[in-house]
This record gives structure tokens, sequence and C-alpha cells, in this order.
């Protein structure tokens, strides 16, 4: 029977999450296994391998073919190595002693080299995040500017009506002026005008009156002088029937 080691997939959509099983080569993906070994989850940076690596590599110490992405996972946690390293064991090329410590060497320097990449990640989250605050902050400084600015221009156009507004109304208010110290200034010039002509009529109109003054005694002299002959005719009319 020809045994596999092989991802089974579980988990939502787009939200995938894997097991690592040995199965029958002739079974279906996500169909029976023989044993679980661990999960695989890519959907965190970096991906979240969780293996029983004894288990693995006892299984592929007797003969199980791992699928290639498996084969890079058991690398990533170093089964790989550690079989390489068991076989030379079982051939005697090297010690059991030595095979450990190559695997613990190698082991923490891949330690120290995850924890490197998840401070990397950590710190280029954070710088992101705080470029992501500093651009909304810029953006809402920006914008706080433009009302700013628009407030200001709106209050620079209020200003500038209520200018025109109020030179408008001095304007108006020194035509009114001018114009009634105008009316006023004529009124005072037109009884001046009005009373030259009136001196110079009573001026003219003086002789007349003087003459017609001098004229009325000489008339009723007349008057008192015609009366006297008429009644000299009555006398003599009255002489001549008396003779």
């Amino acid at each position: 029977m020809s045994v596999k080691i092989r991802l089974a997939r579980r988990g939502r959509k787009k939200q995938a999450i894997y097991d690592v099983v040995v199965a029958d080569a002739r079974a279906p993906r996500d169909g029976r296994f023989i044993e679980k070994l661990g999960t695989y989850n890519p959907n965190t940076n970096p991906a979240s391998i969780n293996l029983n690596n004894e288990r693995a590599l006892t299984w592929l110490l007797n003969g199980a073919q791992p699928t290639d992405t498996v084969k890079a996972m058991l690398s990533y946690r170093g089964v790989m190595l550690k079989k390489h390293l068991q076989i030379g064991v079982l051939k005697g090329a090297i010690s059991q002693d030595q095979a450990d410590a190559k695997f613990n060497a190698w082991l923490a320097e891949k330690d120290s080299k995850i924890e490197g990449k998840k401070d990397r990640l950590a710190a280029a989250k954070e710088k992101q995040r705080k470029d992501a605050l500093a651009a909304e902050a810029a953006k809402n400084q920006a914008r706080i500017d433009a009302l700013k600015a628009k407030e200001a221009e709106a209050s620079a156009a209020a200003i500038a009506v209520e200018e025109e507004t109020a030179s408008a109304e001095v304007s108006e208010v020194e035509t009114t002026t001018a114009e009634a110290t105008e009316v006023e200034t004529t009124s005072a010039e037109a009884p001046e005008a009005e009373v030259a002509p009136v001196a110079e009529v009573e001026a003219e109109e003086a002789p007349a009156e003087v003459a017609a003054e001098e004229e009325a005694p000489v008339a009723e002299a007349a008057a008192e002088e015609t009366p006297s002959a008429e009644a000299d005719a009555e006398a003599e009319e009255g002489a001549a029937d008396a003779e």
C-alpha cells in the first residue's frame, strides 16, 4: 500500500485551514486518513505550522512519501534534515549525539530567523499603522485648513460687503447733506435777490405815488373852484331876473 503525507482541507471559503495527515494514496483528498500529524494555517504571516515532528519522522523513515507542499513544510520545520541525520546515524556515519547537536544548532538558527522575521513584520505593521495615522492626521489637517481658508474668505467677503454698504450709506448721507446745504444756501440767497427788486419797485413806484398825491390837492382845488363858478353864474342869473 502506498502511503502519502498530504493536506486535507477544512474551514470556510477563502479562510481555509489544512490538516497534515497520513493517508492511503488511493483515498480522496478530504476522505479517510490513517493519522493526523498536525495543522497548517496559511492565513497568518508567517504561516502557522504545527507538526508532530517525531511521528512525521517515523512515517518518513517507514517510507511514506510527502507531497511537494508537505515536503516544504517538513523542511521548514527541520524534519527532513533530521531524517537525513538519522539515516547517517543508522549507517554509522555519525553518532546520535553529533546528529542531535547539529539538529539543535540548526533549530536555534532557524528559530532566530523566524523570530527576526516576526519582529520585522511587526515593525513593518507598526510603521504602516503609524504612517496611516500620520496620513489621516495630515488629511484631517488639510481639511481643517481648507475649512479655515473658506471661513476666512467668507469673513473677508462679508467685511467687504459691510464696507461697501457703509461707504454707500456714508455717500448717501454726504449727498443728502450736500443737497440740504445747497437748499439752505439757495434759501438764504433768495430773499436778498427778491428784496432788491422790491426795493427797486418801491423806488420806481414812489414818484408815481408822490405825483398822485401832488395831483390830488390840485383836483380837490379844482373841484372846490368849480362850485364857486356855478355860484357866481347863479348869482348873475338872479341879478338879471331882478332887473
